[in-house]
């Protein structure tokens, strides 16, 4: 196909570019990553060091990882012969991003890593994802399981594994979900059995695998969970293994092929060059003995707690998912927008038609992207940041903070990820009828926007999380805690025309939320958990629009010249922020009504 519509418009130009400034401005003014930096084990670290590792990752971003985005999306990830093939140029595009140190960032310096900040962690994983999303998944797998092998593998096991996976020689793989056993991993079937030499035998299938074989490394380190014959039923008896698809000697040097391989790979809507695997244990397709080998990790039947390690890093890393293929559809929509022209807004004094950009309603949906994206992106380096302030602070505050950690991570990746299916759509909105033809790119971000907010836990389930759990901890302080902050940027916000009436718009949205939190909490002390439920999700939004509401505020106040981002506060209060009203009350009035039609869905 041609790469021009009639009108000349060249779409192939229209490329993701890492947004390192704003990143940094985020970081900086309105996360805080200066109340980490020079502090415990960040000492070393300073702000010199967060411009230059901002400005390489966004410079390998935007000229190596961003190309491969359509090719990755055309040709796709391909089994050969039992072996998956990655698309032209990412294996070594992978192999370089590796040798770069970039998978060392945040890991421990122990084993070959860095030891940065999380929060410089979540900025690249940003950088990545805008680039391809199918392609940084890889990687934030690998890190996940290296916080999880740290946190949890014995000591010979770290000293084998870690090194190789930490230099990005190696990747790890998740392997929870099997055809029974999704979200409630309960009824797993996939079995291990002991050995006397202290190895365990791996058998079973799992499935939707991400990454589970490619041709990227020489190995591929898996996480396997597993039930042992005489653990007791439910999650409760689950055990954690690691099964490298090669063995491994003494000597670091690889040896026999594992009793593992995929059997599949799934055809997806989107990220179709991330091979979804079908992976079999044990089978005996690689030797006489049947049984892939497996090393405990953790204590038996305690492998779900320790896989949570790993989850956790997961579903952060999913919210920037989110934010970045948001940013990726913003950049385009905009580009696109100030090029194509059609008709004449009203005024138009320019030769010819104006650019669509000008009109109305185009100029609303790319301001809803804008402030959507950036509120995202905020909501996520909070949550980062958090986890960087727990590692450094003692005792009370180190609690404090765990604690913030654990509120806004569900916040982090559903907000994020529904952010980031909202804004993608919007994006093939403003091209019009080039968004949904291929050749645009405006389509591939919509579907690979749409996984997001399903895997890794279901945004549904990070409302249930959210509201059943992290809500109630140290009997609701944190989420007080959280909302008092909130008031008290309110309480900064000018009343002058450049925010408009944003003071007003924030103090109202954050007495709904505030409303809405009291009575959740009381429905679930005083036994209506159903209730609670009811409004999960709907609070989840709630909040993340909230959140944002205050944190493109916080960037309006920071802003020493007039660049733009207290005008997008005031589009965002005055637009946007007003939804938390109905939200709230849908929250209070909404469970009676979804009880009485719940006969509609009833089946014959």
């Amino acid at each position: 196909m041609p790469d021009r519509d009639c009108s000349g418009h060249d779409w192939r130009r229209m490329m993701y570019k890492a947004p390192v400034d704003e990143i940094a401005f985020t970081l900086r003014y309105v996360t805080g990553i200066g109340d980490v930096l020079g502090r415990g084990r960040y000492s070393d670290f300073g702000d010199e060091l967060v411009s230059a590792i901002l400005e390489e990752a966004g410079r390998f971003a935007s000229e190596r990882i961003a190309a491969l985005g359509d090719i990755g999306d055309r040709q796709g990830a391909r089994l050969v012969d039992g072996e998956v093939r990655t698309p032209d140029g990412w294996k070594e595009t992978y192999r370089a991003w590796a040798e770069g140190g970039w998978n060392a960032l945040a890991a421990p310096e122990a084993y070959g890593g860095q030891g940065l900040p999380h929060q410089l962690l979540v900025a690249t994983l940003e950088m990545w994802n805008g680039g391809s999303m199918a392609f940084a998944i890889g990687p934030t797998l690998t890190i996940g399981a290296i916080e999880a092998l740290e946190a949890h593998a014995a000591s010979e096991i770290r000293e084998k594994y870690l090194p190789k996976l930490v230099s990005g020689e190696w990747t790890g793989s998740m392997n929870l979900t099997e055809p029974g056993a999704g979200s409630d991993l309960s009824d797993m079937k996939t079995r291990a059995e002991r050995r006397p030499d202290g190895t365990y035998r791996i058998f079973g299938q799992k499935i939707f695998i991400t990454y589970g074989e490619h041709d990227l490394t020489e190995n591929i380190i898996h996480l396997v969970l597993a039930r042992l014959p005489d653990a007791p039923p439910g999650s409760k008896g689950i055990s954690l293994f690691l099964v490298p698809k090669f063995l491994v000697n003494d000597d670091g040097s690889l040896g026999a092929r594992n009793d593992l391989h995929c059997h599949a790979l799934e055809h997806k809507l989107g990220i179709h060059a991330s091979p979804t695997c079908t992976m079999i244990y044990g089978d005996g397709r690689f030797g006489s003995e049947k049984g892939a080998v497996g090393y405990l990790v953790g204590e038996e039947n305690r492998g779900l707690a320790c896989m949570f390690t790993m989850m956790n890093n997961a579903r952060l890393a999913v919210g920037m998912q989110g934010v970045a293929v948001a940013e990726a559809a913003t950049q385009k929509a905009l580009a696109y927008a100030r090029e194509r022209r059609q008709g004449r807004v009203p005024g138009w004094a320019g030769p010819g038609m104006s650019p669509i950009v000008e009109h109305p309603d185009v100029a609303r949906m790319l301001l809803t992207m804008k402030a959507l994206t950036a509120g995202a992106r905020a909501i996520t380096y909070a949550c980062a940041h958090a986890v960087d302030m727990a590692r450094i602070e003692t005792d009370e505050n180190r609690r404090f903070w765990q604690e913030r950690a654990s509120l806004l991570t569900p916040v982090a990746k559903s907000f994020a990820t529904d952010v980031g299916v909202e804004v993608t759509s919007l994006g093939v909105q403003v091209h019009g009828g080039m968004g949904y033809i291929e050749e645009t790119g405006a389509a591939r971000l919509f579907r690979d926007a749409r996984i997001a907010p399903i895997y890794e836990g279901t945004n549904g389930i990070q409302a249930i999380d959210l509201v059943t759990r992290k809500l109630p901890l140290s009997d609701g302080v944190p989420i007080r805690a959280l909302i008092s902050e909130l008031a008290e940027v309110a309480a900064k916000v000018p009343a002058e025309q450049r925010f408009g009436a944003t003071a007003a718009r924030i103090e109202a949205a954050i007495a709904a939320l505030e409303a809405a939190t009291t009575w959740l909490l009381d429905a679930q002390a005083n036994g209506r958990t159903a209730e609670a439920l009811a409004g999960a999700t709907v609070y989840q939004r709630q909040l993340g629009l909230t959140l944002t509401g205050i944190y493109l505020a916080k960037a309006g106040l920071a802003e020493t010249a007039d660049g733009g981002r207290a005008a997008l506060a005031r589009f965002f209060a005055e637009n946007l922020l007003p939804e938390t009203a109905a939200l709230g009350d849908s929250i209070v009035h909404g469970a009676g009504s979804l009880a009485a039609a719940r006969s509609l869905l009833a089946g014959d």
